[in-house]
């Protein structure tokens, strides 16, 4: 039997960063090093499903991200179900907007970069090392977003060092942009954005935190085709999560009915009235 070569890259010391492993090793197994291929039934951009509307804010002792369930392709609706919202890992939370498929790929890859590094190191990455990993993923994205398959996400999560919820932005070269008190992305983000500065305020408590945020993608639903607002038929509500010193917490189906039950019967209300 040949003995093992000392320079054989897979008995080198472990990395703690799982992407670089898979650089190393398996390539072809990023979400970035996909291929495109030619196609005949049009460009790859209309024919993926792309994610839309996502929405964070801070409050008083943590962070807040919520996404609606729609996606879309071209004039369709691709999906009612979908989750754009997930745990990065106990401590900060991660949307996504864009192509469908490839941030789903990048949510799991960092999910696990974030795992495989607090076993290496045995600590977790700080806040500030998580959110640019995210921005280097984004940018290695870039040639794909340049065919139209772009990934934006957002990333918020508690700070333990600075005992306080912090939120970034990226754009698609994988800019990272710290944002001090809501941000929102995705196609129905303008809206959201204006209800957002109409809404929000220093120091919310987490239940107010909440309701600004089912109002915000509320808004957003009501000039964005893309965006999907409560389904009372379907029983279909955002998807939301709160982050501060106890961890990540997804908000209940139930608050969140109730929530949008009690928006919509104050709208209809409003509407009557005038």
């Amino acid at each position: 039997m040949a003995p093992r070569d000392p320079a054989d890259s897979v008995h080198q010391a472990p990395t703690s960063s799982f992407t670089d492993h898979l650089t190393r090793h398996r390539p072809e197994l990023l979400p970035s090093s996909r291929s495109l291929g030619p196609s005949s039934h049009g460009s790859a951009a209309e024919l993926a499903p792309q994610a839309t509307t996502i929405v964070s804010l801070t409050y008083a002792g943590g962070v807040l991200m919520a996404g609606d369930r729609r996606a879309t392709m071209g004039n369709m609706i691709a999906s009612r179900h979908i989750k754009k919202v997930f745990p990065a890992d106990n401590y900060s939370v991660l949307g996504i907007a864009g192509t469908a498929g490839l941030a789903l790929d990048m949510i799991r890859l960092f999910q696990v970069e974030l795992e495989h590094y607090e076993k290496i190191e045995g600590t977790p990455m700080s806040l500030d090392g998580k959110s640019n990993r995210l921005a280097a993923m984004v940018r290695s994205n870039l040639p794909l977003a340049l065919q139209g398959l772009a990934v934006v996400p957002l990333f918020a999560g508690f700070d333990t060092q600075h005992r306080a919820g912090r939120l970034f932005s990226y754009d698609v070269t994988g800019g990272r942009y710290e944002e001090y008190e809501h941000h929102s992305v995705g196609s129905g983000s303008v809206f959201a954005r204006g209800a957002l500065k109409k809404l929000w305020q220093p120091n919310l408590d987490e239940e107010d935190a909440v309701r600004v945020a089912v109002e915000a993608l509320y808004d957003a639903a009501d000039d964005d085709s893309a965006t999907g607002g409560p389904d009372m038929v379907r029983r279909l509500w955002p998807v939301v999560y709160v982050v501060n010193s106890a961890g990540n917490r997804e908000i209940p189906e139930r608050e969140l009915q109730q929530l949008s039950r009690d928006l919509i019967s104050r709208r209809t209300a409003a509407g009557l009235e005038a």
